[in-house]
């Protein structure tokens, strides 16, 4: 919950942008803290959504009943509201302009005085659905990804990690050292006493081999194809698109990791400045997936 809590703030905020001015913001954060109680404790992790995406769910759910409850204004009340913005609309055309208090009241056949309490309770029900052609959902729209789209992320994301454990030891640590771990280009080729222009050619091979690792499993159409099928190059590619699933589906082990690294060796061997298991990367290391994808 702790790290989740930066949610209910953005749900609250890109609601309030779109909500009259007297709404008060510590009710939805009530609502939307209520809601991330309830996601930790129903959460399944066997199902492969995310937590951030299953509680964002929730407490965007939990949001709009909060806004709905918000809306008491009695039926009679409604009606006579879109009563009023019929009869305002039809003379604003006619007149060229909107109509005032008095006009409006003369329209309707009421004293001044009910045009002035219709409008209070339009402005004290603090969201009123029926104002809407649609629902509150279709006036706060879902911008996320759906249920299917979020899934295909988390599985591009799971491939991601496996495609970068199952690099031999040298591509490894060249992409955890400027991906997941920010440093320069000169500060990994000082560390692996190579050139800058050595370091760039080592991330081409390993972002090439990375992506083509993935599309084995995910969109074998996209595979690069090699000179020699059958190849050395080609069976040292075929082990590590094999190394990859492995890892995707069972997680990181140390066999494969070894078998990859037999398989493709690096020139020289390197200290590993990261650790090769997906799990045991810092977490502040882990939006460095984004750069990669």
């Amino acid at each position: 919950m702790t790290s989740h809590l930066p949610i209910v703030g953005y749900q609250v905020n890109e609601m309030l942008v779109r909500l009259p001015g007297h709404v008060l913001r510590d009710d939805l954060v009530s609502a939307g803290m209520a809601a991330l109680a309830a996601a930790a404790t129903g959460f399944d992790a066997s199902t492969g959504v995310p937590f951030a995406r299953y509680a964002t769910l929730r407490i965007r759910g939990a949001l709009l009943d909060e806004l709905r409850g918000m809306d008491w204004a009695p039926r009679g009340a409604r009606a006579k509201a879109r009563a009023m913005e019929g009869v305002e609309e039809r003379l604003t055309t006619e007149l060229g302009r909107k109509p005032s208090r008095d006009e409006l009241a003369a329209a309707m056949g009421v004293a001044p005085e009910e045009v002035d309490a219709v409008k209070g309770d339009v402005q004290r029900a603090v969201v009123s659905i029926d104002a809407y052609d649609g629902t509150l959902a279709d006036v706060l729209p879902q911008t996320g990804p759906g249920p299917e789209e979020a899934l295909l992320q988390n599985e591009q994301i799971r491939y991601l990690k496996a495609a970068v454990n199952a690099l031999p030891e040298r591509l490894r640590v060249v992409v955890a050292g400027l991906y997941l771990e920010d440093r320069s280009v000169a500060d990994m080729a000082a560390e692996l006493g190579v050139t800058e222009s050595r370091i760039s050619q080592l991330r081409t091979e390993a972002l090439g081999l990375m992506r083509d690792g993935m599309n084995a499993s995910l969109e074998p159409s996209l595979v690069s194809s090699v000179e020699r099928p059958g190849g050395v190059v080609d069976r040292r590619r075929q082990a590590y698109f094999a190394a990859v699933a492995a890892h995707a589906s069972t997680g990181p082990t140390a066999s494969a990791v070894v078998a990859a690294d037999a398989l493709l060796p690096s020139a020289a061997p390197v200290a590993l400045t990261t650790t090769a298991g997906a799990g045991s990367l810092p977490a502040q290391r882990q939006t460095g997936w984004a750069h990669l994808a």
